[in-house]
C-alpha cells in the first residue's frame, strides 16, 4: 500500500476520532474517554503527516517533510507546557486557560496564512494574486488573527488585568474597521511581489487591532458567549487551512470546532434572551454601574446562621443547590459534594440547578461538579430545575447572582430584563451564601436578597460548607 493511501487512512481515523470524541463529550460519564479518543485521532493524523506525507520537488523527485528536529522540538515544548499548564491551573482560572489556548489556535491559523501567502507571492512574480487560492489564504489569516487578538483580550479581562473600555459610537467604529480590513484584503490581492507581502503584514496588524477593539467593550457577564464565538472563529480559520492544504482531517476538525462553537454561541444567546448582535455591541455587564434595584422590603436583608441553615436542610424533603462562580473561587466543589452525600444519607433528595451561563465559560459549573464526582443525573438544566423549584423546601445558592435575579422577569428597566433565570424564588426557603453584598457582573442589586423567603448566609463558601457538613452530621 502506498504512503498516500496510508496517509488518507490516518486522516480518516483522525476524523472519526474527532467525531466520536465530540459525541462522547456530550455526557459527563464518557467525556474523559471522548477527550482521549479525539486526542488519539489527532496524534495519528500528526504522525501520519510527519512520516507519510510526500510531495514533488523542483526536479520532480518524491520528497518527504524536512526539519524534523524543529518539528519534534516544537511538539515536545508544546506538550510539556500544555501538560504543566493543565495540571497546575485552578478551576477558577479554567476560562482564562481556554481563552489563551484558543488564541494559540488562532495565531497558528494566522501564521499559516502569512507563510503561505509569502510563498504564493514569491512564486507568482508579477502575476495577479486575485485568485480563489489567495482569497482562501487571506480569509484564514484574518479570522485567525481576530481570534488570537480577541482571545488575548478575553484572557486579560477574565484574569482581572483589563476592565471594560468603550466610547460613544464604538459599534459603528468597529463596523467601519471591519470594512477597512476587507478593503485591505482586496488591495493586497490586487498587487503582487514584495509589495503584496509587506501589505499582508499590515493586514495582519489591522486584523489584530480589530480583534482587540471587538472584544474590549464587551462586559464580563458576556464572556461565555465571547469565548464560544472566538472558539468558532478559530475552528473556521483551521477549516480554511485544511481547505488550503487539501487536508481532510484539518478540514474536519475545523468544521467541527467552528460548527460546535457557533451552535454553542447561539445557545448561550438564547439562554440570555439576547441576540448575538446585542451581545457584541451591548456591553452588558460592563464596568459602568447600573441603577440599583430596590428590594421589596426596602433594602432589608435577613441573615441566617450555619446551625439554622443545617437544620432547615436536614429536615427538608428536597434541596436544590445552585452553584455559581463563588463556588469556583472558593474551590469548594468537593465539600459541596460531601454536603450532598450527608443530606442524602438523611433521606433528603438533593439536586443541582445549572444555568447555561453560570460561571465564566460555557459548561463551567458542569466541569466544576464533575471534578468532584457529582453524579450527572443530579444536574438539572434550567428548564427542568424551574419545574421543580415549586416543590423544593430549600434552595442553597453558592455564589450565583445574576442568574437568580428576579429583576430579569419583573423590572423592564433592568439590563438583564428578559434573560431566562433560575426561578429559585418559587421554593419555600432560599439560602444565599455570599462573601458580601457586592453586585454581580451585571452591576446591579439582586432583588432576591430582600425577599421574605430569602436568608443570607455570609462567608467563604468552602468554610461555610464545611461547617454545614459538620452541623448536618450532628443533627
Amino acid at each position: 500500500m502506498s504512503n498516500y493511501a496510508l496517509l488518507n487512512i490516518c486522516y480518516l481515523i483522525g476524523s472519526l476520532g474527532f467525531i466520536i470524541g465530540l459525541k462522547m463529550l456530550a455526557k459527563a460519564e464518557t467525556a474523559r474517554k471522548g477527550n482521549l479518543v479525539a486526542a488519539v485521532g489527532m496524534a495519528i493524523a500528526i504522525f501520519g503527516t510527519i512520516f507519510l506525507y510526500e510531495f514533488n520537488g523542483e526536479n520532480g523527485e518524491t520528497k518527504h517533510l524536512g526539519n524534523l528536529i524543529w518539528i519534534f522540538g516544537g511538539m515536545v515544548i508544546g506538550t510539556v507546557l500544555g501538560t504543566i499548564s493543565a495540571k497546575k491551573v485552578q478551576m477558577t482560572a479554567m476560562p482564562q486557560m481556554v481563552s489563551i489556548f484558543n488564541g494559540m489556535g488562532g495565531i497558528c491559523a494566522g501564521l499559516i496564512g502569512m507563510i503561505e501567502f509569502t510563498h504564493l507571492a514569491h512564486h507568482s512574480g508579477t502575476a495577479s494574486l486575485m485568485t480563489g487560492h489567495s482569497l482562501t489564504i487571506l480569509v484564514g489569516l484574518i479570522i485567525g488573527s481576530i481570534s488570537f487578538a480577541g482571545s488575548v483580550i478575553a484572557f486579560l479581562k477574565l484574569n482581572g488585568n483589563l476592565g471594560d473600555y468603550s466610547f460613544k459610537g464604538q459599534s459603528y467604529f468597529n463596523m467601519l474597521f471591519m470594512a477597512a480590513v476587507m478593503g485591505m484584503a482586496y488591495y493586497v490581492m490586487s498587487i503582487s511581489g514584495a509589495q503584496a507581502i509587506t501589505m499582508m503584514y499590515v493586514l495582519f496588524i489591522i486584523a489584530c487591532i480589530y480583534g482587540v477593539s471587538f472584544v474590549m467593550p464587551i462586559g464580563g457577564a458576556d464572556m461565555p458567549v465571547v469565548i464560544s464565538l472566538l472558539n468558532s472563529f478559530t475552528g473556521v480559520a483551521a477549516a480554511f487551512g485544511g481547505f488550503l492544504y487539501h487536508n481532510q482531517v484539518m478540514l474536519t476538525g475545523g468544521i467541527l470546532v467552528g460548527a460546535a462553537g457557533t451552535l454553542l454561541t447561539i445557545l448561550m444567546c438564547n439562554a440570555m434572551n439576547r441576540s448575538l448582535l446585542n451581545v457584541i455591541i451591548g456591553s452588558f455587564g460592563g464596568g459602568n454601574a447600573a441603577t440599583a434595584i430596590t428590594g421589596e422590603n426596602g433594602g432589608t436583608i435577613k441573615e441566617i446562621g450555619v446551625s439554622d441553615s443545617a437544620i432547615n436542610m436536614s429536615y427538608a424533603q428536597k434541596v436544590i443547590i445552585v452553584p455559581g462562580y463563588g463556588l469556583a473561587v472558593a474551590q469548594a466543589q468537593h465539600i459541596c459534594h460531601e454536603l450532598e452525600k450527608q443530606l442524602t444519607e438523611k433521606g433528603v433528595e438533593v439536586k443541582y440547578a445549572i444555568h447555561p451561563v453560570a460561571g465564566r465559560m460555557p459548561g463551567h459549573m458542569n466541569v466544576l461538579l464533575a471534578e468532584a464526582d457529582v453524579s450527572y443525573d443530579k444536574l438539572l438544566e434550567m428548564d427542568a430545575a424551574n419545574d421543580e423549584f415549586a416543590t423544593t423546601d430549600v434552595v442553597l445558592i453558592l455564589g450565583a447572582n445574576d442568574v437568580v435575579n428576579p429583576a430579569a422577569k419583573t423590572n423592564p428597566a433592568s439590563p438583564i430584563f428578559g434573560m431566562p433565570i433560575l426561578e429559585v424564588e418559587k421554593a419555600k426557603t432560599v439560602i444565599v451564601n455570599k462573601r458580601s453584598m457586592n453586585k454581580g457582573y451585571a452591576g446591579i442589586d439582586n432583588d432576591l436578597f430582600y425577599s421574605n423567603k430569602t436568608r443570607m448566609l455570609f462567608g467563604d463558601a468552602k468554610k461555610v460548607l464545611q461547617e454545614l457538613v459538620n452541623e448536618v452530621k450532628a443533627n
